[in-house]
């Protein structure tokens, strides 16, 4: 594989691709000599000049911090010298780029997906079995219906049954408990569901009248209550209504789709020093292919993008985006505020061990899974997607809370880029991209595509990205994820307030 990289000819770094670059090596970069001052572990970075104290350390052509000292050249540069030039609100001003503001499409060319049309007219790529509980109290309950159903029930039509629970739904306040009642709602009326049986304890704040009165319409047919207060038996009712849907789901087929109903939702956890070279630039060549075809996909993780929002806000579509833009990033760090909490408290221990060192450093790999297609629009919290194309999505980085939240807003699956590793999916197909391919290799029972092969010698990033574009296509078909295999799939809502 290569062993290190100068990503944008205006970058005063390069960065280590092999774990073996060792202190008095000398490497050649462009027309440059540099004798490593220091072992340069992969996905760090090193000086490819001296510089002096205070000076812009630039990586990805964009400054990601200054440093705290000077440095010379082929010396390592990370916490120990570099710091953030992140303050608080600033002053944005609009300068769209105006070959983003239309999309060329070509729908016509697009393949049609195997999925499972909706009666609102939304494709499901799986046909689940339900239980979501208005309230952690029940829980359990929910659980040994789900036992029950899986044990008594032919399920073989059916690609899942799980109860998503949560501890929530009682003693929240304001915002809060709103937050929690619109995640349920979504959550019940997500394609992916081809029945729900919303369960609820009776007294809790979330009752099941004022969520009937959020979700609005719904499929009568495919969605049943049950308050476990007024019956005797919670579990051999759950029971009789969840055989029900089994039976109405039974019938549900896959049928050839346009291409254009499929929303990806796009997430990195655990990213390293290559997430900004490999994985992330990667989802962003198929977040352009999928919305050149009439598609969708949704970028969240809004802390994730403090030091590249501009790029996002010189994309939007207009102005009216640009304003939704800046109202994002301002309202999320008066959120951190409220809190008395520092806005910039990120990388985390991990990303560091991988290489990253600012959050500026950080988002500038982020964003580069949005690609370079126009943002149409800004999303609120569990709110429903409503244009095809980029989309912005209030969430915070959280790896469980923000992929959930990408599920909720209508993502049908989450490409998710990682250069340290997890377990985890979210309620929907959760694919893990790794960033590296040691850790592909290390963790094959965790990820589903290795996008580490990018720095390999002659590796053609166009047929990297056929193959990507290949195995979502597959799982949108119906392939299992690995997560999926091991029975791993999890809710987190968005928590914030006081609990009574």
């Amino acid at each position: 594989m290569k062993r290190y990289l100068k990503i944008n000819a205006a970058d005063n770094v390069a960065i280590a691709l092999a774990e073996d670059l060792s202190r008095g090596e000398t490497v050649v970069v462009g027309q440059q000599e540099v004798v490593l001052q220091d072992d340069i572990a992969c996905g760090h970075k090193f000086a490819l000049q001296d510089m002096a104290l205070g000076d812009n350390v630039i990586k990805y052509g964009y400054p990601i911090g200054h440093l705290t000292r000077p440095v010379r050249r082929g010396e390592w540069i990370h916490s120990h010298n570099l710091s953030t030039n992140l303050q608080d609100n600033l002053e944005y001003q609009y300068n769209p780029l105006p070959t983003l503001c239309q999309t060329e499409t070509s729908i016509n060319d697009a393949p049609s997906v195997m999925g499972y049309l909706r009666k609102d007219g939304q494709m499901g790529i799986r046909n689940e079995l339900w239980v979501v509980p208005t309230v952690g109290c029940v829980n359990g309950q929910a659980q040994a219906i789900v036992e029950r159903v899986k044990r008594e029930c032919d399920c073989s039509q059916l690609d899942d049954v799980r109860a998503f629970t949560h501890n929530y739904g009682c003693s929240q306040l304001g915002e809060d408990h709103a937050n929690t009642q619109r995640a349920l709602a979504a959550l019940i009326k997500h394609p992916n569901a081809g029945g729900v049986l919303v369960l609820g304890l009776g007294c809790e704040n979330n009752q099941i009248a004022s969520l009937k009165e959020l979700l609005g319409d719904w499929d009568c047919e495919r969605v049943r209550f049950l308050v476990a207060q007024q019956v005797e038996d919670e579990v051999e009712e759950g029971f009789k209504l969840c055989s029900e849907l089994v039976e109405e789901m039974r019938g549900d087929k896959r049928e050839p789709l346009p291409l254009s109903l499929l929303r990806v939702g796009l997430k990195c956890g655990g990213s390293d020093g290559l997430s900004g070279i490999t994985a992330n630039p990667l989802v962003g060549q198929f977040s352009d292919w999928l919305i050149s075809r009439g598609g969708t996909t949704v970028l969240t993780e809004v802390p994730e993008m403090f030091g590249a929002e501009t790029i996002l806000m010189n994309r939007a579509a207009d102005r009216s985006v640009f304003d939704s833009t800046v109202k994002l990033i301002n309202d999320f760090k008066e959120y951190f505020r409220s809190y008395n909490q520092p806005i910039y408290e990120n990388p985390s221990p991990g990303n560091k061990s991988g290489g990253i060192t600012t959050l500026e450093e950080k988002s500038l790999g982020c964003v580069q899974k949005g690609g370079s297609q126009a943002v149409v629009g800004v999303l609120s919290y569990c709110a429903p997607i409503k244009r095809s194309g980029l989309n912005l999505l209030q969430a915070s980085g959280n790896d469980l809370v923000a992929s959930s939240a990408l599920a909720l807003s209508g993502c049908q699956i989450v490409l998710f880029t990682t250069g340290r590793g997890t377990p985890f999916g979210t309620v929907v197909p959760t694919m893990k991209i790794s960033t590296n391919s040691h850790l592909a290799r290390f963790k094959a029972g965790w990820i589903d595509f290795d996008a580490g092969v990018m720095v390999e010698p002659q590796v053609d990033v166009q047929q990297v990205l056929c193959h990507l574009v290949d195995e979502v296509l597959a799982v949108v078909n119906g392939k299992e994820l690995k997560h999926e295999q091991a029975g791993f799939k999890e809710l987190a809502i968005f928590k914030s307030g006081v609990t009574l």
